[in-house]
């Protein structure tokens, strides 16, 4: 396993992460009972193997179940606290500035620990009426207060898209992190072609760049299978993976793993750096 440094925050953490969607979600790419005792045994199991292998990244939210996820993942990681950075969200619902705390303070319960390195307002696509309820309406400030207290060293948030408002989130220098789209398919985060997208401003504050969905969810894989049934699966994850991580504006890629195997898997591709892309290369038009 290969490690990068979290923007600002200083913090040494896995190139690859563990995503914590898979283990609470029910059914989530595929058949799974979070409640059953084989997620359960399977969630911890990858746990375990992830941090054999090194992987320092866990990230999961109170919304992954109903915080199933969280009290999986609290419960496999038990005992390793000082040799991981474990992040997770607070849902939109609860971005208020007096629900704030209590999302926190129950998804500390459920992971028991007494902090996580880093909580996260957890979006998807922003708009302005979300950036009023956290610049104008005080969401912002009692997330600073919670990390003051030591509930939380960074703060940041999570996108699924490029928009106006997220680029006024960024700009603010207030958080630490954007936790955001961006894979082979979904390019205009971490635009080469035009060397913009709210990565680069993202980056241009020191912030720390974390991907959701590098591995498109299975979108490209389903693509590529229609249309050439004879390739091989694994190269195309592989190709998905290493392309994101050629890019050096990310920090960490999160993956979706609820078999000990998928670990390893992902890991001997962050190992394997001979195989980086040169992305400004890549996405050269004219030749020069």
């Amino acid at each position: 396993m290969r490690y990068r440094t979290l923007g600002r925050t200083g913090l040494r953490v896995s190139e690859v992460g563990v995503g914590g969607a898979q283990f609470g979600v029910p059914n989530y790419m595929g058949p799974w009972d979070p409640n059953s005792d084989e997620a359960e045994r399977l969630t911890a199991a990858t746990v375990h193997r992830a941090l054999e292998l090194g992987y320092t990244y866990f990230d999961t939210a109170a919304s992954y179940g109903d915080g199933r996820s969280e009290e999986m993942v609290g419960a496999a990681l038990k005992g390793h606290r000082d040799e991981i950075v474990l992040a997770t969200k607070i849902t939109r619902r609860q971005w208020a500035p007096e629900t704030i705390r209590t999302s926190i303070e129950e998804s500390l319960r459920r992971l028991q620990v007494d902090y996580v390195d880093v909580i996260q307002l957890h979006g998807s696509w922003f708009t302005e009426e979300h950036v009023d309820v956290i610049l104008n309406q005080g969401g912002l400030e009692a997330l600073e207060r919670v990390r003051d207290e030591g509930k939380a060293r960074f703060i940041g948030f999570t996108t699924e898209a490029p928009t106006g408002a997220v680029e006024k989130l960024i700009a603010t220098g207030r958080f630490d992190t954007m936790q955001v789209r961006y894979n082979i398919m979904y390019q205009h985060p971490s635009d080469w072609g035009n060397d913009q997208g709210i990565i680069r401003q993202a980056e241009a504050q020191g912030m720390g760049i974390i991907l959701m969905r590098p591995m498109t969810s299975g979108s490209f894989q389903r693509l590529m299978a229609q249309a050439f049934p004879e390739i091989d699966p694994e190269a195309v994850g592989r190709l998905l993976l290493n392309y994101v991580l050629s890019d050096p504006y990310v920090d960490v890629a999160l993956i979706g793993m609820r078999d000990p195997h998928l670990c390893d898997v992902n890991n001997a591709i962050s190992d394997d750096i001979a195989s980086r892309l040169d992305l400004a290369a890549l996405h050269n038009r004219t030749g020069r």
